[in-house]
């Protein structure tokens, strides 16, 4: 700002000394520099301003607006500009004083163009701010823009020292042509802020951006990707297809890789993704089962299906309230087995068994000698099963006056799970055999070498 303030008061001396039009306009183009750049400055003190009640998206447009205010100060300017050179070059023009002067002081306006230019190139690359990108392509226009006045100043000056009289057009012409220049990049630069204002965002951007969410592994399909600028940085809203079987976590986990997926595309950005459960191309019939309970926020287990005459039969087990009474868990689960059905159509009929999901925490109980025969009769039953190779962490507990029992038991690390399965629903059918009283069997298989730790 106070380079602008010298440069103004040194040409517009120049300029009314020498009588010279090429110096009077690049005085005025100093002084729009002045006006613009602090313009800019109250720009970027608005545009850091963090998001408020009134400014949800933020500040950051503040330097796009300023950005086309200056485009229009700097349209305007050489319109007046044009205008007094071809007024000149009709009516004669007005004749020069030459002096040395008017010389100094454009070279000297170029050299603080040149630095003036460059510091905020340098700023703008390491910001991002477009207001200040648009005050170092002002400045670096000037440059031309002031060389074309020292030209048409020389031009004038031999016209007059060789009596060559076209020559003495040589000062407004020059003025006219850097109007010419500085009016066409002033347009280019116009358009530029008016698609940032407009939110237009280069189609590139947007397609780098959807290629590498694309690439997070998880993602079916980007529904919608919108992209839009303030100032220096972007705003990202995304919506994305997830397969329907994904739990919570594992979503929140996929948006989280989603969003560092668009911070390498947008590093400022701001992201904003919105998930939509979608069915997988390849989801089988257990996979919709598990949707339908998913959605009723429910968890299943021991799902079956069978295939009897031609169509499908689903064995299920539920887990609902304990305090739920009979009445409702029946009309729950009804409504549950229709959805399903309505699901997956090649399902013929689901039977559900419903279990009671504890919402108690029990308190420890001193061991007894019935369970230390508890605890005997599963090392017992164990040791008919020739893949078990032990158990152990044996555990007896009591909820309310039922007995219930949990063990880890150690396996082969090459036993498929089918084979687990089996062994492991036998050992507690055979464990029962031996104590009905326990209501009920948890049984933890383990791989030998996690139990060699």
């Amino acid at each position: 700002m106070v380079a602008a303030a010298a440069m103004t008061i040194l040409k517009l001396t120049a300029g009314l000394l020498s009588g010279s039009l090429g110096v009077l306009s690049d005085a005025a183009h100093s002084a729009l520099d002045l006006v613009g750049v602090a313009l800019t400055f109250f720009s970027v003190q608005v545009s850091d301003k963090p998001a408020d009640e009134d400014h949800t998206y933020g500040h950051g447009k503040v330097e796009n607006l300023t950005a086309f205010c200056e485009t229009i100060l700097m349209a305007l300017s050489c319109a007046w500009i044009i205008y007094e050179a071809l007024d000149r070059i009709v009516h004669h023009a007005t004749l020069l004083h030459h002096s040395i002067w008017p010389v100094l002081v454009l070279l000297t306006s170029i050299a603080v163009d040149y630095w003036r230019s460059h510091q905020l190139r340098a700023v703008a690359v390491l910001t991002g701010s477009p207001a200040l990108a648009t005050d170092a392509f002002h400045f670096a226009s000037d440059i031309w823009a002031t060389l074309a006045v020292l030209c048409g100043l020389g031009a004038s000056w031999l016209g007059a020292y060789y009596a060559i009289s076209w020559l003495e057009y040589a000062d407004p012409f020059a003025a006219v042509i850097v109007s010419i220049m500085i009016l066409r990049l002033t347009l280019r630069l116009g358009r530029e802020t008016i698609a940032v204002l407009m939110d237009e965002v280069p189609a590139e951007t947007r397609r780098r951006l959807v290629r590498e969410v694309q690439q997070v592994e998880g993602v079916m399909a980007i529904e919608q990707a919108r992209v839009r600028r303030a100032g220096a940085g972007y705003f990202a809203d995304l919506t994305l297809a997830l397969p329907r079987r994904f739990t919570f976590e594992h979503t929140g986990e996929l948006v989280q890789a989603a969003t560092d997926a668009v911070h390498r595309a947008l590093p400022r950005a701001d992201v904003v993704i919105h998930t939509v459960p979608r069915e997988a191309r390849a989801e089988s019939v257990f996979d919709r089962v598990r949707a339908v309970a998913a959605r009723n926020n429910v968890s299943v287990h021991d799902l079956s299906v069978q295939s009897h005459h031609g169509r499908l039969r689903v064995e299920q087990h539920v887990e609902l309230d304990e305090k739920m009474t009979l009445r409702v868990a029946h009309g729950f689960v009804s409504s549950l087995e229709a959805e399903i059905l309505r699901e997956a159509p090649e399902i013929d009929a689901v039977l559900t068994h419903i279990e009671s999901e504890p919402a108690t925490i029990e308190l420890p109980q001193v061991m007894l000698e019935e369970d230390r025969k508890i605890e005997l009769a599963m090392r017992s039953a164990a040791r008919l099963f020739s893949e078990i190779i032990d158990v152990h962490e044996i555990i007896v507990g009591r909820t309310a006056e039922h007995l219930n029992l949990s063990c880890h038991c150690t396996l082969p690390d090459d036993l498929p799970m089918q084979r687990v399965h089996l062994v492991i629903t036998a050992l507690e059918d055979r464990f029962k055999l031996e104590c009905p009283e326990v209501q009920r069997v948890t049984i933890h298989p383990e791989p030998v070498t996690d139990n060699l730790r």
